[in-house]
């Protein structure tokens, strides 16, 4: 019998405890021990220890856990801004890790990681899931094999409805100085799906956004949805005591350390973008039209490849108006000669089906991976440079090079010698 991989998860909240925690304790079990749980808040630990169905320690000191416990491995699901911490942390102690995305939010944070991975030689993976959904593996596919010839652009809206989209401006994320903005926390995972598709690095970013419709923009205001005057008449309100789970998580435990899950989308002190377009131009000479807007009535994402002998186009929707297929439509233009449609089953899942064939490569040695979808510190890095530039440069105007990003007399190099 293959021995079990000892692990600790960092950060129990939703994603944590579900993705990483219950999930895993219940059909990785073969694969995987949780041996202990880390959080500062140790009730919101407790009760998320209790949804597991676990009986494992529960640290509030990081070090300590490492020093006591020793875990093979350490699933981290804390703030964004703090992932570096922990992730170095992890290394040094002698554990591999695997982190939520985004993999951090800033250049030193970057350097600080890929320094620590050299040092200590452990591998860090990044839960890029979208990469294993069926329908994007069906597309890598197809660029692979040349069927359209080389690339030359590419159109990629991304769309966030008034569920989904709204929820970021609850949270921590609705902070430059947590999330990196929603150009490095939620399009990490769609520039990371544009750098494994073109299998180049984006060189040049020019972008444009702006608080359109949340925060100070907001028609009502208060501090949290549970007790706001306006519950009545605000399309936003949310009620967290209709989902037992979140109510669990967060409602008591915000008792501890004061964060509440459903605070006003319409806060005044909100600093990020909830509507966003960039233009990225890669090393390859592809050049890319994106967008992200976070206050639709639907869900999902339209992507196109435009190249020299036809186009492959996909419209791929959560939540839509109109009647929604078992399956994702691929259509495969080629220059002169008709149209394919190219069907991908629907899977059970998350994403499609992403998440588990995610954790099945992660987890379970052995597999093929034919078309480079797991995603280590490399891949984390560029898809958070690219955020981090799509930032600057719309606060700043002007064109932004991911090299000026990065910042310093070593340009790309330690990049470059990143698997």
């Amino acid at each position: 019998m293959l021995k079990k991989t000892r692990y600790a998860l960092v950060g129990s909240g939703h994603r944590g405890t579900t993705m990483w925690g219950r999930d895993l304790v219940e059909r990785w079990a073969g694969e995987v021990e949780l041996v202990a749980i880390c959080d500062l808040n140790t009730m919101r630990a407790e009760r998320s220890s209790r949804y597991m169905g676990v009986s494992v320690p529960i640290y509030r000191d990081f070090d300590r856990l490492l020093a006591v416990e020793k875990p093979d491995l350490v699933i981290v699901c804390t703030k964004d801004s703090t992932h570096d911490g922990v992730i170095v942390k992890a290394m040094e102690a002698g554990a591999n890790v695997i982190s939520e995305k985004p993999m951090t939010t800033t250049a030193d944070k970057i350097k600080r990681i890929l320094d620590a991975e050299r040092r200590t030689g452990k591998r860090l993976d990044v839960s890029f899931n979208y990469r294993f959904a069926p329908t994007a593996a069906k597309i890598k596919e197809l660029l692979n094999s040349g069927v359209i010839g080389s690339v030359t652009s590419v159109d990629f809206h991304w769309y966030l409805n008034t569920s989904h989209g709204a929820d970021y401006f609850r949270r921590w994320h609705a902070f430059t100085e947590n999330s990196g903005s929603l150009f490095v926390h939620k399009a990490t995972h769609h520039f990371d799906l544009l750098n494994w598709y073109l299998g180049s690095d984006p060189q040049t970013v020019s972008a444009f956004a702006d608080l359109k419709h949340y925060g100070h923009k907001g028609p009502l205001r208060g501090e949290r949805c549970r007790t706001c005057r306006h519950k009545h008449e605000c399309d936003y309100y949310f009620d967290i005591g209709k989902d037992r789970l979140l109510e669990s998580l967060y409602e008591d435990p915000s008792s501890v350390d004061g964060y509440v899950r459903d605070a006003c989308v319409f806060r005044e002190d909100i600093d990020i973008p909830d509507t966003m377009v960039a233009n990225i131009h890669y090393k390859n000479g592809v050049d890319v039209a994106y967008s992200l807007n976070t206050y639709m009535p639907i869900e999902g994402h339209h992507i196109a490849f435009n190249g020299q002998k036809g186009r492959i186009e996909m419209r791929q929707y959560e939540a839509q108006p109109w009647t929604e297929p078992p399956a994702d439509e691929i259509l495969l233009m080629r220059n002169f000669d008709g149209v394919e449609r190219i069907w991908v089953p629907h899977f059970s899942g998350g994403h499609y089906g992403g998440d588990d064939r995610l954790r099945n490569m992660l987890l379970k040695p052995g597999l093929n991976d034919e078309l480079q979808q797991r995603a280590g510190s490399r891949a984390g890095a560029m898809s958070v440079l690219c955020g981090i530039a799509a930032l600057k440069s719309s606060r700043t105007g002007v064109p932004v090079a991911i090299s000026d990003v990065w910042g310093d007399d070593q340009g790309l190099h330690l990049l470059d010698s990143t698997p």
